[in-house]
């Protein structure tokens, strides 16, 4: 249980990493690097547990379907995060599920960052940007599985998800906003540490 909740949290972690680092400081290489180690934690959570396996699933799908995969790094990540689920396989999941919350990461993914909002003025306005602009989505969708997957109830191509899972993907989600809150930062040490290993370790010609 332990090292499933910290593979969530690292996964998150480094996936914002990863995604800054492109899309914010224009670093393929330090992107392609941690994202490289974000879809290995993930990898092993979709091969392993088949909630996972339909949340990470459906976070690539929306991802896709929204054309946000619009980077070296992300198409990197994205081959060898298939490339994953190809050699090792994946558990049996509900079509269904799945269905609902590929919507849900798609619909994530246009909100977040749109101009709709922006051009509208209404009461409450800040209220709803701010609470778009963390995915609610797919947060509500992971929940309500959950809750349903707490009851004696089934349906056909509808696996519900253990309750532990929502608490397991909002582990994931806390890591994501704390990178995201630290990443200058957290930047920063990243390349003082490579100017410290290029110093030690590149070649000297005096």
């Amino acid at each position: 249980m332990f090292s499933e909740a910290l593979i969530y949290f690292l996964s998150g972690f480094l996936m914002k990493i990863s995604d800054d680092s492109q899309d914010l400081k224009n670093n393929t290489l330090l992107g392609v690097v941690f994202g490289m180690i974000s879809v290995a934690c993930i990898g092993y959570l979709a091969v392993t547990y088949s909630d996972a396996t339909t949340i990470f699933l459906a976070i690539l799908l929306g991802t896709l379907l929204s054309g946000k995969v619009d980077q070296l790094g992300h198409l990197v990540t994205l081959l060898v995060f298939l490339g994953i689920l190809a050699i090792f396989g994946i558990p049996t999941i509900g079509i269904i599920s799945l269905a609902i919350c590929t919507i849900a990461a798609w619909l994530d993914e246009i909100v977040n960052g749109s101009k709709i909002l922006k051009k509208k003025k209404f009461k409450g306005k800040k209220t709803i940007e701010f609470f778009l602009q963390y995915r609610p989505a797919l947060k509500i969708a992971v929940f309500l599985l959950a809750i349903l997957g707490g009851l004696p109830i089934s349906y056909s191509g509808l696996d519900f998800f253990q309750p532990i899972t929502f608490i397991y993907f909002m582990l994931f989600d806390l890591a994501y906003e704390i990178a995201g809150s630290r990443f200058d930062s957290i930047y920063d040490g990243l390349q003082g540490i490579f100017r410290v290993f290029r110093k030690v370790y590149a070649p000297s010609y005096n």
